[in-house]
């Protein structure tokens, strides 16, 4: 009876040892462009301790070592290619230079003589900045209008729960907003003064990116006289007109008291 129950007891443990992990995930966070290390647990990896790299729902093997030996399979998948190393002391794995492509589920699992664990990842990769851009005729001039537009786009891939938007200094000009888990988000926006204050921010629950207008993105066009600097050149014009009222007041002043004066 003892001999059974102590049979009982060990082959719990086992079973323990075997699922230990299974249910940890962990979400990372990365820009694309960085690098990211995933942490297999270990500090040191055990002489009968044998870890195992894979990647999305196929459970593609990327990466394998012993402690020892370090083996990336030859066939490995093209978008891992010169991105990948394994340290040999802890196992842990470094993804380099990442990109959107390596967006996933990723899974170690720890084999040993009796027992074996497993953790999964959940990596996110976000693009650093929104891209601005304009259209291919980068402006358009009404017919007989003297003002030009340009037309741009902001644009940001792979984001989630984030809000894009277009400013002018600090006002706001439009927005855009998704909830989903990882979507491309545009947002246009057709200008007259065409100047070095605009910007396209992407605000999110991971942090917020900033693009400035670059303003050769989008040129006026040959047949505009004011373009850009309108209300620039309306307010010269008001003040100069101003000007001339009041120096025209202050010569019809000085004829009418002249004349008062003689009479």
């Amino acid at each position: 009876m003892f001999y059974t129950f102590a049979f009982c007891c060990l082959c719990c443990c086992c079973l323990v040892g075997v699922f230990a992990g299974t249910d940890a995930v962990k979400s990372v966070s990365v820009m694309e462009g960085d690098s990211v290390s995933l942490n297999s647990g270990l500090t040191e990896i055990q002489e009968d301790e044998e870890i195992l790299w894979t990647f999305g729902s196929n459970k593609t093997l990327i990466a394998k070592t012993d402690g020892v030996n370090n083996i990336i399979p030859d066939d490995i998948d093209g978008r891992f290619r010169d991105r990948l190393e394994l340290d040999k002391k802890t196992g842990f794995l470094t993804i380099m230079n990442i990109t959107t492509e390596h967006a996933g589920d990723y899974k170690v699992k720890i084999s040993r003589s009796r027992s074996s664990s497993i953790y999964r990842f959940t990596v996110t990769v976000y693009a650093p900045l929104p891209v601005i851009s304009s259209n291919s005729s980068n402006c358009s001039s009404p017919s007989g209008s003297s003002v030009s537009k340009c037309v741009l786009l902001c644009s940001v891939v792979n984001v989630s729960d984030a809000t894009l938007s277009w400013y002018k200094g600090h006002s706001v000009l439009s927005n855009i907003s998704v909830s989903d888990l990882s979507v491309s988000l545009s947002l246009p926006l057709e200008i007259e003064c065409l100047d070095d204050s605009y910007s396209c921010v992407v605000a999110s629950s991971f942090t917020n990116w900033t693009t400035h207008l670059n303003t050769e993105l989008c040129q006026t066009c040959p047949d505009c006289v004011f373009c850009c600097h309108v209300s620039e050149a309306v307010t010269r014009l008001v003040v100069s007109a101003l000007v001339g009222v009041a120096a025209a007041c202050i010569v019809v002043y000085d004829i009418t008291s002249r004349k008062q004066e003689r009479t």
